[in-house]
């Protein structure tokens, strides 16, 4: 009777013991995954990607004729912030100008409701699901990061993915960026390794931190230039001053590629002394007259270049607003940053190139992801042969043509959730936020398919399926085709 206890005793205690060991068990293999997670590159397409840019080398034009391209990117601005689209709240001078002189799309969207994807995807002409970057990467040991490592979530742009700034440098440009990156910040998935000779900035939202600014030429790596924490009431100042700096400074035997990507008007908003109360639209209204000082600061320095006529200057937004600001102009939109309603993906686009280009307002559809193709076309120069381009040339829409989609595609992260057409919007059956102020957890109900008439309804209020179900199953058809290519090839390698 004895043994017989002492041997359930020990069965007992094995058994009791079995849950600390799963605990010490899990703990040790969760620390082993996050340390040890490499994000793997295509190794093909890597090499595929330095063939491209080397035969770029040896085609391209010394042709001084070339122009400079500027892209000024804001982070948050939303389609209704800037005076030329109606607000008169927020003086913006400096931007209204190049809208008034330059060609104005107002339909243009971001690629994506968040700032990472949709930064990715305008640099490399490719959707989230096709570049690979579908979240937003946090600084290496957040313990976001740490999460992503564990399910082997992506924490930068694949290196095999060719950005703007590759192809332009590879053609003889002198390259530059100042600004947020947010693509990464290591395994060589920082700017001065995608083709920028020059940065100056963050690798982060100026939410993240440490928030630190860094710099870096191209062979040399980039070291901390500015210790957190950065005093964000003087990043106008600070950015300017680097913008400024590298337009004086750019050769003036070759052209040059300028991305000015400012942090603001992401929260938190700060603003120097000189630019409180300027507005009639508080904080938020200051920080944007504030940016538009430095896009004042951008085109003097192009004119004491020599060269502002023959430079293309595209002005836009990472996508809607946040917490404040106007999804759009006077008509209004529904959603905000982070939903693929039209207030968190359409956003307000100018370019200006007075050598090439006449004053219009164009109702053309278009997204970020058409700027690749469209600075291939102005240079002559091929697509790469290896990858599909989701973008379209926006080179004929920008000369009064119509635009080159007959549908745009709207990604949630990794999931289509919406395509629309010249006229309609249909959105997939999705779950829609829906919160009370009293209660801090919202719920999540799955409703639609809609099908929403942006001409009369820019508001997307109203489900006109039944008025027009024929448009409804067409649209259908195209967002399913689509996700039918992308569970077959969701790179888009060829």
């Amino acid at each position: 009777m004895k043994q017989a206890i002492k041997r359930w005793g020990r069965r007992l205690a094995l058994i009791l013991s079995l849950p600390a060991f799963l605990v010490v068990f899990f703990i040790g293999y969760v620390v082993i995954k996050v340390a040890t997670y490499e994000q793997l590159d295509d190794a093909a397409h890597m090499q595929s990607k330095q063939a491209y840019l080397s035969a770029l080398a040896e085609q391209a034009s010394q042709n001084m004729a070339r122009p400079d391209v500027v892209v000024i990117l804001f982070d948050d601005l939303g389609y209704g912030d800037l005076g030329y689209t109606g607000n008169n709240m927020i003086k913006t001078p400096h931007i209204d100008a190049l809208a008034r002189n330059g060609v104005v799309l107002e339909n243009y969207y971001a690629p994506s409701p968040v700032c990472s994807p949709s930064r990715a995807s305008m640099l490399t002409g490719r959707l989230a699901p096709r570049n690979g970057l579908t979240a937003v990467p946090f600084p290496t040991g957040h313990a976001v990061d740490r999460l992503n490592r564990l399910f082997n979530n992506p924490v930068r742009l694949p290196r095999e993915e060719i950005i703007i700034a590759d192809v332009l440098r590879a053609t003889g440009y002198h390259t530059a960026m100042v600004g947020k990156w947010h693509m990464g910040d290591h395994d060589q998935s920082i700017p001065t390794e995608f083709g920028f000779d020059h940065f100056f900035g963050t690798y982060h939202s100026n939410d993240m931190t440490p928030f630190n600014l860094h710099e870096g030429r191209h062979g040399a790596g980039e070291t901390l230039a500015v210790a957190a924490p950065v005093d964000q009431t003087q990043l106008n100042q600070i950015y300017g001053d680097k913008a400024e700096e590298f337009i004086a400074a750019a050769p003036r035997d070759k052209p040059m590629f300028l991305y000015f990507a400012h942090n603001f008007p992401h929260v938190p908003l700060y603003a120097a002394a000189h630019e409180h109360g300027r507005s009639d639209a508080g904080l938020y209204g200051d920080v944007v007259q504030g940016l538009d000082d430095t896009v004042g600061r951008v085109v003097a320095s192009l004119k004491k270049r020599g060269r502002l006529d023959n430079t293309l200057i595209i002005v836009t937004s990472d996508n809607g607003p946040w917490w404040e600001g106007r999804a759009s102009g006077e008509a209004g939109s529904r959603g905000r940053k982070g939903e693929t309603f039209d207030g968190g993906m359409h956003v307000p686009f100018i370019a200006h190139w007075p050598a090439q280009l006449a004053p219009r307002v164009s109702q053309a559809m278009a997204m970020g992801t058409d700027l690749l193709p469209t600075l291939l076309q102005e240079l002559g120069l091929p697509a790469p042969n290896d990858r599909l381009l989701d973008g379209r040339s926006l080179s004929a829409t920008l000369r009064g043509g119509d635009s080159p989609h007959e549908a745009l595609y709207f990604y949630g992260a990794g999931t289509l959730m919406a395509v629309r057409d010249r006229r309609h919007k249909y959105r997939d059956a999705k779950p829609i936020v829906y919160a009370t102020d009293p209660i801090s957890i919202p719920i999540w109900p799955r409703l639609g398919p809609f099908l929403f008439d942006l001409k009369d309804d820019p508001q997307e209020a109203y489900d006109v399926t039944n008025r027009r179900p024929e448009i409804a199953a067409r649209l259908k058809a195209v967002l399913d085709a689509r996700n039918a290519e992308m569970s077959e090839n969701p790179r888009g390698w060829k």
